[in-house]
C-alpha cells in the first residue's frame, strides 16, 4: 500500500509538469503538432539560421530552445572522418576510422534488393553511432558515358534498377534516425564543366530515364533529405531549380523533407529563396576563403536573406515552409524517441561488407573453366599489378574515406592459399603518386621517373613459369580516373596496363585479369586471356572477397548494372556527338536511348552486355507461360517460367524481365528492363519465377500530354539472364 501512495504522490507532483512541457519536446505528439509548435516559438534570426551552415559540414540549431545542430557526413560508402570545424582537413581524431563499404556501382551489381538494405541498415547505424543526422548518399544519377569520373558513386545505367535498389538502402538508413540525402537532383551526369553546364534534354528523357530512382527514394523510400545537383537545368542551378525543386520534387512528388545544396551549388539568395532550396552548405561567397572565420554569415541564405526579410522584401510564409521542412528533419532524426544506438567499426559490419562485395563481383567471361582456382593441382601464383596492393577507399573526392582497415587483393589471395601455394607479387605497372586527401600540411609526392617498360617486362619474364598468373589492374582513385571532379580522357585502361595484359596473356595462356573500378574499360586483349573478373571497389574487406570468388569458396552471381561497350564511339552520348558540350550547354540528343537501349537501337554487339554475369554453375530457363492474353488498363498479367540449375554447384542467378513494346506512336527502345528478381538454387534444384506486369510497366512519357500513357497493342514480355541473352518471351495485347 505505501508503494502505491508514493506512486500515486509522484504522479501527481510530475503531471504538472508534463503538461506544461512544450508539444515540441513531447516525442509522443503528432509530427507536425510539434513542427508547428517550434516554428511560432522561433525568432526571426533562428529561423534563419537553421538554413545554412556554420561549419564546414553542421548547421545551427537552436540552444534557447533545445533544438539540436544538425550534423552531415559524406559518404555514400562510409562515414567520413572528421574535420576541424572550418577547414577541409582532417582532425586527427583516434576513434573515427570507418568501415570502407563497397562501392554503390558493386551494390547495384548484387541486383539484390536484400544486400541494398543490408548495406543502409549497416551505414546508417555507423554513421548514428557517430551521431550525424544526415548521410550524404545514396546517389542515383544514371549512368550515361563511361567516361564520368563518379559513375563508380552510383547504381547504373538504368532507372528500373537503380529505383529498385535505391528504395530499401534509404529505409534501413532512416530507421537508424539518420536522413538519407539522395543525390545530385538532377542531371548531373558529367564532371567536366559541373558547376555550371546548362543540360538540354527532352521531358521524355527526363522523367522515363533520369528522375525514376529519385521518385522511388522519395515516395516508396520515404527519403528525408535530398541534394541538389551543380549543374544546371533550363538555365537554373540544380540546387535552386524551380521546375526540380518545387514543381517535381515538391508538388508533383509531395515531398516534405529537407532540399540541401551541394557544397558550393549555391549562387544567388533570391533564386535560392523562390527555387526551393532549405539548407545552404559549402558555399564561397565575396572573395571568401576556405577558413574564414565569419563566412557562414555572408552565405546567401544567411545575413543576406535575414536583411530581405527584414525590409519586408521576402515573404515569411516561404521562409516558414523551409524552417518547417528543417525541423522535420530534427523531429526524425536527432529528437527522435526512438532513435536506436547505432554501431561503429564492428566486425559485424565488416562482415556485411565482405557480403556486399561478393554478391557484387561479377564474372565476365570464363574459358576453358580457369576458374575458380584449383589450389590442388596448383603450386605457383604470380599476382601483377598495382591494384593488388593500392588503397582504394581513399581519394576519389568527397567519398574518401578513413577506413578502419583495408583488405588488399594481394593480401586477400595470401591468406586464401595460405601454404597450398607458393603466391609472388610483381607490380607490372605504376601510376603516379598523389597527395592523399584529407591530412592536413600533407607534402606534394616527389614525382619520380616510372620506368614501364622495366616493370612491365620483370612481370613478364615472371609469368613465365608461373601456374596461374592473376592481373589485378583497372583503374584507380587518381584524378581523371574514377576521381569526383574531372572526367576520364578514354576509354582504356590507364598506365599501359593494355600492353602488360597482352604481353602476359602471350607469355602465361592461364592468365586471369581482375578488375578494379567503377567504370566500363575497353578490352583490346579480351579474346587472349581466359577469364575476366569485375571486383569494383570493394571496401575494407574488397581482397577477402575477391579471393573468395577467384578460389571457388563463393559462387559469383553479379550482373552488369551497366554497358561495356566495345569502343567509345558505341555509347550513345558519345555517338552523338555532343558530349561534353560546348563549355555552356550539353544537349542529351541520345535522349531516352541510354545504354543498352542505345546498343539495341543501332544493331551495336556489346562487349559485354547490361545484366550480364556468369556463374560456376549453369541455369536453364524454361518455357515462359502468361496467364492471360489479353488485358486491360486497370488489369495486369502475370507471367511465371522455371528456372533450374543444371550444374554441380549451388549459386543464384538474377532473372530479368524486359517488355518491348511492338508498335508505338513514338520510338521506344527494343526493350527496357521492368523488373528482375535474383534466387538462389541449390545444383539440381529447379524454381518458378513470377513476375506481374501492369500498365505502368507498358507506358511511356508523352511529352506533347504531359504524362504516362500505355498505348493499346501487342507487346512482348522477354525474360533472360541479360539484355543480350533472352531466354523466354511470350506476348499479349493491351486492349
Amino acid at each position: 500500500m505505501k508503494k502505491h501512495l508514493t506512486f500515486l504522490l509522484l504522479w501527481a507532483i510530475t503531471l504538472p509538469l508534463f503538461a506544461q512541457t512544450p508539444v515540441y519536446l513531447n516525442p509522443a505528439a503528432p509530427l507536425e503538432d510539434r513542427v508547428e509548435d517550434a516554428l511560432q516559438r522561433m525568432t526571426l534570426e533562428e529561423k534563419v539560421a537553421v538554413l545554412h551552415a556554420q561549419s564546414k559540414f553542421s548547421s545551427a540549431g537552436v540552444p534557447r530552445l533545445g533544438i539540436p545542430e544538425s550534423w552531415m557526413s559524406d559518404g555514400p560508402h562510409g562515414v567520413r572522418a572528421e574535420v576541424l570545424w572550418d577547414e577541409w582537413y582532417g582532425a586527427n581524431w583516434t576513434n573515427d576510422s570507418c568501415i570502407a563499404f563497397p562501392a554503390l556501382t558493386a551494390l547495384a551489381a548484387s541486383w539484390n534488393p536484400e544486400v541494398a538494405a543490408l548495406y543502409g541498415k549497416s551505414i546508417g547505424e555507423e554513421a548514428r553511432y557517430r551521431n550525424k543526422n544526415v548521410l550524404l548518399g545514396p546517389g542515383v544519377n544514371i549512368y550515361r558515358t563511361p567516361l564520368n569520373g563518379r559513375n563508380f558513386e552510383y547504381m547504373g545505367e538504368d532507372p528500373c534498377l537503380a529505383a529498385q535498389m535505391v528504395v530499401p538502402y534509404v529505409r534501413e538508413v532512416q530507421k537508424n534516425g539518420v536522413a538519407a540525402c539522395v543525390k545530385h537532383f538532377a542531371l548531373n551526369n558529367q564532371e567536366i564543366d559541373r558547376g555550371h553546364v546548362n543540360v538540354q534534354v527532352s521531358d521524355r528523357a527526363l522523367y522515363e530515364i533520369y528522375l525514376p530512382a529519385f521518385k522511388a527514394a522519395v515516395q516508396q523510400g520515404g527519403a528525408w533529405a535530398i541534394m541538389g545537383a551543380y549543374n544546371q537545368y533550363k538555365d537554373q542551378h540544380c540546387c535552386h531549380n524551380q521546375y526540380l525543386l518545387n514543381d517535381i520534387l515538391k508538388r508533383d512528388w509531395g515531398f516534405d523533407g529537407v532540399v540541401i545544396s551541394d557544397w558550393g551549388g549555391v549562387h544567388d539568395t533570391e533564386q535560392a529563396i523562390a527555387n526551393g532550396l532549405d539548407m545552404e552548405f559549402g558555399t564561397w561567397t565575396n572573395g571568401m576563403d576556405w577558413s574564414k572565420s565569419d563566412s557562414y554569415s555572408r552565405y546567401y541564405m544567411a545575413q543576406p536573406y535575414l536583411q530581405l526579410l527584414k525590409d519586408g522584401r521576402a515573404d515569411e510564409k516561404i521562409l516558414n515552409d523551409k524552417v518547417r521542412r528543417v525541423l522535420r528533419l530534427v523531429f526524425r532524426t536527432n529528437m527522435s524517441p526512438n532513435r536506436p544506438y547505432g554501431s561503429f567499426g564492428t566486425q559485424e559490419h565488416a562482415e556485411a561488407g565482405r557480403r556486399i562485395a561478393e554478391e557484387g563481383i561479377v564474372l565476365l567471361q570464363n574459358n576453358r573453366n580457369v576458374l575458380p582456382i584449383d589450389l590442388s593441382k596448383t603450386k605457383s601464383i604470380l599476382v601483377v599489378g598495382e591494384n593488388a596492393v593500392k588503397r582504394m577507399t581513399i581519394g576519389g573526392g568527397s567519398s574518401s574515406l578513413k577506413a578502419k582497415y583495408e583488405a588488399s587483393p594481394l593480401a586477400g589471395i595470401q591468406a586464401r592459399v595460405g601454404n597450398a601455394a607458393q603466391v609472388t607479387y610483381v607490380k607490372g605497372y605504376e601510376s603516379p603518386a598523389e597527395r592523399e586527401q584529407d591530412v592536413k600540411n600533407a607534402q606534394e609526392a616527389q614525382l619520380k621517373t616510372i620506368d614501364a617498360k622495366a616493370l612491365r617486362a620483370e612481370a613478364v619474364e615472371a609469368a613465365k613459369s608461373a601456374d596461374v598468373v592473376l592481373f589485378i589492374g583497372g583503374l584507380n582513385k587518381n584524378g581523371g580516373q574514377d576521381c569526383e571532379g574531372a572526367d576520364r580522357a578514354g576509354l582504356e585502361l590507364p598506365y599501359e596496363q593494355d600492353l602488360l595484359i597482352a604481353e602476359l596473356a602471350k607469355a602465361n595462356p592461364s592468365t586471369v585479369v581482375a578488375l578494379v573500378s567503377g567504370n566500363a574499360v575497353a578490352m583490346p586483349w579480351v579474346a587472349q586471356v581466359p577469364a575476366i573478373v569485375e571486383a569494383w571497389y570493394g571496401g575494407t574487406e574488397a581482397g577477402n572477397a575477391i579471393a573468395a570468388v577467384l578460389f571457388g569458396d563463393v559462387n559469383p552471381s553479379g550482373k552488369l548494372p551497366f554497358t561495356f561497350p566495345v569502343r567509345l564511339q558505341d555509347n550513345g552520348a558519345h555517338a552523338a556527338g555532343e558530349y561534353p558540350g560546348d563549355g555552356k550547354s550539353v544537349a542529351y540528343r541520345d535522349d531516352i536511348f541510354v545504354g543498352y537501349r542505345w546498343l539495341d537501337k543501332e544493331k551495336i554487339k556489346p562487349l559485354f552486355a547490361f545484366g550480364h554475369g556468369l556463374s560456376y554453375t549453369t541455369f536453364q530457363y524454361g518455357k515462359a507461360v502468361a496467364d492471360k492474353s489479353k488485358i486491360t488498363a486497370s488489369d495486369a498479367v502475370t507471367v511465371t517460367l522455371s528456372v533450374k540449375n543444371t550444374g554441380v554447384r549451388d549459386g543464384a542467378e538474377v532473372v530479368q524481365l524486359y517488355i518491348s513494346d511492338k508498335k508505338a506512336s513514338l520510338p521506344r527502345p527494343v526493350k527496357e528492363l521492368k523488373g528482375f528478381k535474383k534466387i538462389r538454387l541449390k545444383a539440381g534444384e529447379e524454381q518458378t519465377v513470377t513476375f506481374t506486369i501492369d500498365q505502368t510497366a507498358l507506358s511511356f512519357y508523352s511529352n506533347v500530354n504531359g504524362a504516362w500513357v500505355a498505348e493499346p497493342g501487342e507487346f512482348e514480355a522477354l525474360i533472360g539472364a541479360s539484355s543480350a541473352d533472352i531466354r523466354a518471351t511470350v506476348k499479349f495485347v493491351l486492349q
